[in-house]
């Protein structure tokens, strides 16, 4: 409807679930498509070991909505729990537990049994499109009419939910639409662990023979140290033979005015082994002079001692304070940070090793002053370090391009589902539909 003249805009109609195209059907997903649930768990463990595969919800993965996952299940297991085996192409969701808050979906890669959290919806083929009807029921939120505490979505209510049907060829060339771009996520992501897979063999072959050719390592002399193999050339210290470290502190949260200033202030759920330029919160002058925190220097060696991203590391692009979890490493005179963070990034469980404490282990400042790291020539820092942030510049460019992507499907897909975008008219080759 015309929100200015409160009048339908021509070639659409008002209906329960919006102002979709005159041509488009609303229907409820029983009337397109079979709906059933899972079956039980085997309990046990020789229930497992088979040949058949077993697809629980943690299974499917909420980023890429896909199958990326499975349990192999004995033939005993399914005669034992009357297990209904569900063909290739079958869309799966959860529909029961907190998981449906994640709004899950993904269509079975081959023939499966499924979890009776899991919902399965098996497309009536001459009704609609089986690729058309998935990525409409990553569009329908199901969650969203749910209290918080333990969810469920009964099989009633799935059934009986309302969606939008085009005609068969316009669902056709929607499911076209959306699956390149589905497609081209998919690629970008394959692209993105290649180079992640190239980065840890990079930093293998550089911290064993340094920076020269594959085809050179027999002419590097190595020697075995308390931390492994290393060049001979190379030194093997402790950190706080060769650095300073600090850490900071935060203000009281009784005072306000303590926060929201000019100073950036850097918490340690803030690492992940990145560069930082902008922070979730800031302080003020009184703030900084009423604590422990203290204004680090632009290119200061950020490592997270305590909580959930113990270990992690980051690097200032900025001047930045910091809370009490995050030690400040400062390297003396021939010692290069940028190396010393991808040598902690490498060396990260030797030394999440050293952790103590209960529940959530920490590190400390000690155990940070005490781990053994390799110390190269200058010039070889420098370029381990160059050859290092090169690959991640591609990697964080590769990102990028994956969240452009991601973007532009959801984006199309709000798009294609309203009939706010028709691609009736759309040519393609009739193969190309078929996919």
């Amino acid at each position: 409807m015309d929100k200015e003249n409160n009048e339908m805009i021509e070639g659409y109609k008002e209906t329960e679930i919006g102002i979709p195209p005159e041509d488009w059907e609303v229907v409820k997903l029983e009337d397109v498509a079979h709906v059933k649930a899972g079956g039980p768990a085997p309990q046990g463990d020789h229930f497992f070991g088979g040949k058949n595969p077993f697809i629980r919800v943690q299974h499917i993965d909420e980023v890429m909505n896909k199958v990326s996952g499975w349990n192999l299940i004995t033939d005993e297991a399914v005669n034992r729990y009357n297990l209904q085996l569900f063909p290739k192409g079958t869309i799966i969701f959860p529909k029961s537990c907190a998981s449906i808050r994640l709004e899950k979906r993904a269509m079975l890669p081959f023939d499966a049994y499924i979890v009776s959290h899991l919902c399965a919806v098996l497309p009536a083929v001459q009704k609609v499109h089986n690729i058309f009807l998935f990525h409409t029921l990553r569009f329908v939120r199901f969650a969203e009419s749910k209290s918080d505490g333990y969810p469920t979505l009964s099989l009633g209510e799935i059934k009986d939910r309302l969606i939008p049907l085009p005609p068969l060829p316009e669902q056709r060339k929607i499911a076209y639409v959306l699956s390149t771009i589905q497609k081209a996520i998919e690629l970008q992501e394959k692209i993105i662990v290649a180079l992640k897979e190239l980065k840890k063999s990079l930093m293998r072959h550089l911290f064993t023979y340094g920076p020269v050719p594959v085809d050179q390592i027999d002419l590097i002399p190595l020697k075995e140290t308390e931390i492994g193999m290393v060049p001979e050339h190379w030194k093997v210290t402790k950190l706080g033979e060769v650095a300073k470290t600090a850490s900071g502190g935060t203000p009281s949260r009784k005072h306000p005015e303590y926060f929201g200033g000019k100073i950036l202030w850097v918490k340690s759920g803030e690492l992940n082994d990145n560069s930082i330029s902008c922070t979730e919160e800031t302080l003020t002058d009184t703030g900084l002079s009423n604590s422990n925190a203290k204004v680090f220097p632009e290119g200061t060696l950020l490592i997270a001692m305590y909580g959930a991203t113990v270990g992690k590391v980051g690097i200032l692009k900025c001047k930045a304070a910091t809370n009490q979890a995050v030690c400040g490493v400062f390297p003396h005179r021939g010692i290069i940070s940028k190396f010393l963070f991808y040598t902690i990034i490498y060396r990260r469980s030797e030394l999440l090793s050293k952790r103590y404490g209960g529940a959530q282990p920490n590190i400390s400042q000690t155990v940070i002053r005490a781990f053994n790291i390799y110390i190269p020539p200058l010039i070889e820092q420098h370029q381990i370090a160059c050859i290092l942030t090169t690959i991640d510049n591609k990697i964080n460019t590769e990102e990028k391009r994956k969240s452009t992507l991601q973007s532009l499907f959801q984006t199309m897909l709000h798009l294609l589902m309203t009939g706010k975008v028709r691609v009736r008219d759309l040519e393609v080759k009739e193969d190309a539909l078929r996919r």
